[in-house]
């Protein structure tokens, strides 16, 4: 029963943290767009569309895929580096 409780606990916890970090990805996203964007316009449209989708996966609360769709984003602004 308390390994029952603390999972619980922790589920319910996780959620806030997640909703909290998509916010910090996508101002992360904006800011290398706006100060190194990637010089491949086929990676600027991936990753616009990535920030996007990652947006509207926030909005609709969708958290942890939010978060995945996001870091792809950040994956592929650091890989053109």
């Amino acid at each position: 029963m308390r390994r029952l409780a603390l999972f619980l606990c922790a589920a319910l916890l996780s959620a806030p943290l997640l909703a909290m970090h998509c916010p910090q990805d996508m101002a992360k996203i904006d800011e290398l767009l706006k100060t190194d964007p990637p010089a491949s316009p086929q990676v600027l449209t991936e990753v616009q569309k990535l920030r996007a989708e990652g947006e509207a996966l926030h909005n609709a609360g969708d958290h942890a895929e939010s978060v995945k769709v996001l870091q792809q984003a950040l994956d592929l602004l650091q890989s053109s580096e």
